[in-house]
């Protein structure tokens, strides 16, 4: 595991996304993870080398050294960060890591429409 912070990037205007973020703040006690909101009108993705567009595609995250992870890896350091490692180990298993890596792909491609918004697949739906 690389250093925390943890910057996690999220789709606040995805009420599942928006929910999920804002209880794993609420377990953030030591601090570990910084949350973008990279829909949110004025977020600072300028900070990300990452395109809006892979962003909205699935989970991102970038450790303090600058290493960036993806989909379910994310959710593992952030069940991690919070006290919630029991999470990680049990993704983990191998009868369970691919029926995870599956759920969260299926989902990922999804969200939007599971969530009843329209599907944007450029960067000019970012404030969408």
């Amino acid at each position: 595991m690389a250093e925390y912070p943890l910057t996690v990037w999220f789709d606040g205007a995805c009420p599942l996304c928006s929910r999920e973020m804002t209880f794993m703040k609420r377990l953030d006690r030591k601090r570990r993870l910084r949350f973008c909101d990279f829909s949110a009108p004025g977020s600072d993705i300028v900070t990300s080398e990452i395109p809006v567009s892979e962003l909205s595609a699935v989970i991102h995250a970038q450790w303090g050294d600058g290493t960036v992870i993806r989909g379910v890896e994310v959710f593992r350091a952030i069940w991690q960060a919070v006290g919630l490692g029991f999470l990680t180990r049990m993704s983990r298993l191998p009868l369970i890591d691919p029926l995870a890596v599956k759920a969260y792909a299926w989902f990922a491609r999804n969200r939007l429409w599971l969530t009843g918004r329209k599907v944007c697949t450029s960067d000019q739906c970012r404030n969408q």
